[in-house]
């Protein structure tokens, strides 16, 4: 099955089998592609939480607006963001940068300090909403691969994030919830998975200049 075929069968999956889990190696494939994902700078200020617990899914149903799908699934994954980003974030990227590709300091120091400008000008506000944007980036990035996977998922942006943070203890860790992916496999009685795919045609949707 080629990559389009693989994402006409992927679907916002409204019914998972909580009977069927995702092994250890499609799990690692997933946290390798978030990893990968691309993020502006390199920075990554995006984390991704794996929620297996059963118990604590549950718990989280009700901030979740009651959409199953979050402990049905075989995982939940749940994008954050870093509360606010410092000097030392910007610090660890290019301390990263000299050690894996051997870089002169005097070659990443502008470019260090050019970031670290850049982040420390920003609102708190405005630099949570640049890494939203990044947490979208993987998201759609985590979609796909899924599909590859042939892993059933559903994007979710409709929950309380401050009581998923709570409950979570996000704080904790500087992190903010932003976006929730169940993953696993539909269940065999999940009637929209045989619907067809709906979409605007390619010319409408595809403009050529």
């Amino acid at each position: 099955m080629d990559i389009i075929e693989r994402l006409q069968w992927r679907y916002a999956t409204k019914k998972f089998d909580p009977t069927k889990l995702l092994t250890k190696q499609k799990l690692h494939t997933l946290k390798q592609a978030f990893n990968l994902t691309a993020t502006s700078f390199g920075l990554q200020t995006i984390s991704m939480l794996i929620v297996s617990n059963e118990a604590l899914r549950t718990k989280l149903l009700p901030a979740a607006y009651g959409q199953r799908q979050i402990v049905e699934a075989s995982h939940l994954l749940v994008l954050c963001i870093k509360d606010h980003i410092n000097t030392d974030d910007v610090d660890d990227l290019f301390n990263n940068v000299s050690e894996l590709r051997n870089t002169p300091e005097t070659i990443l120091e502008p470019y260090r300090n050019d970031l670290k400008s850049m982040m420390t000008n920003m609102t708190q506000e405005q630099q949570q909403e640049w890494s939203i944007k990044q947490a979208y980036i993987a998201l759609g990035n985590l979609m796909t691969v899924c599909a590859v996977e042939h892993i059933d998922s559903c994007p979710m942006e409709g929950f309380d994030r401050a009581q998923f943070d709570a409950i979570l203890q996000l704080e904790e860790k500087e992190l903010k919830s932003v976006l929730l992916l169940p993953v696993g496999y539909r269940a065999a009685d999940d009637m929209f998975s045989g619907f067809k795919k709906v979409r605007k045609k390619l010319n409408d949707a595809v403009l050529e200049l």
